[in-house]
């Protein structure tokens, strides 16, 4: 399958729906192949157009999945249709299904201490046969100096891990991922954001009407208004205004 992308104001994304990244997850493991993958919502498309190291960090990466119903809208507005929404919280669990047929092992890394082998806990007894070999909630920190970056990284390869799952915030899971994914001995390394919170039951998550109609932000702004408010109040509105210019601006240009 060819990783056709769709030029989302800089950030390559990967036309992939949820089905086809989980083939690809597979195929990468069955064939000793790496796979590096980034999950971008608006905020992020927008955060890299501004930042060319977090633009190159995109779009060096294998797979860079459309976290959000707007981003498949404006791959559709600029003639290079997204297949489908693909979310770190639909990733994990869909995966999770697939892994756990296969024997394949887990490492969770991120979130706040305990959340990560809680997840474990609900992943093992909602996939029998998924094994996690190993969880760490590295302390709270911008960047983490040499030492905790060397003690993760040996603490993920000892696991013997096939899947590094990551939920540090965007884009410090992508930088982090990105600056150390060749020290790295798993096939697939994701970060997949809130994902662990939420698959684990501790945050709810919108109704499928909500997300069905790009909806979720609302819901979780409503849930998290201090935190997320600046992000979908002030920065996100920006996107549409600017989806319409490079549609415009192709369009001239053909």
């Amino acid at each position: 399958m060819s990783d056709d992308r769709a030029d989302i104001l800089g950030v390559n994304v990967s036309r992939y729906d949820l089905d086809e990244t989980v083939q690809e997850f597979f195929n990468a493991i069955e064939n000793g192949l790496k796979l590096r993958v980034a999950v971008t919502p608006v905020n992020s498309i927008l955060w890299a157009r501004k930042n060319e190291a977090l633009r190159d960090v995109y779009n060096s990466a294998d797979i860079v999945t459309a976290d959000g119903v707007p981003v498949v809208w404006a791959s559709k507005l600029l003639k290079k249709p997204i297949r489908g929404r693909v979310t770190g919280l639909d990733l994990l669990p869909k995966f999770s299904e697939k892994a756990s047929q296969k024997g394949y092992k887990f490492f969770l890394m991120g979130a706040s201490d305990g959340v990560a082998e809680q997840l474990a806990e609900v992943l093992k007894n909602q996939y029998p046969g998924l094994e996690v070999t190993g969880t760490y909630s590295p302390p709270f920190a911008e960047t983490f100096p040499d030492e905790e970056n060397e003690k993760m990284i040996n603490m993920i390869n000892q696991s013997g891990a096939d899947v590094l799952w990551v939920s540090l915030t965007s884009p410090k899971q992508d930088y982090w991922i990105a600056e150390h994914f060749d020290k790295l001995d798993v096939s697939v390394a994701a970060g997949v954001g809130a994902a662990f919170d939420v698959v684990a039951g501790n945050i709810a998550r919108a109704p499928q009407w909500m997300q069905k109609y790009g909806l979720e932000w609302l819901f979780r702004l409503i849930k998290e208004p201090e935190r997320l408010s600046k992000r979908y109040l002030i920065e996100a509105p920006l996107f549409i205004p600017l989806i319409l210019k490079q549609a415009i601006t192709s369009k001239k240009q053909q």
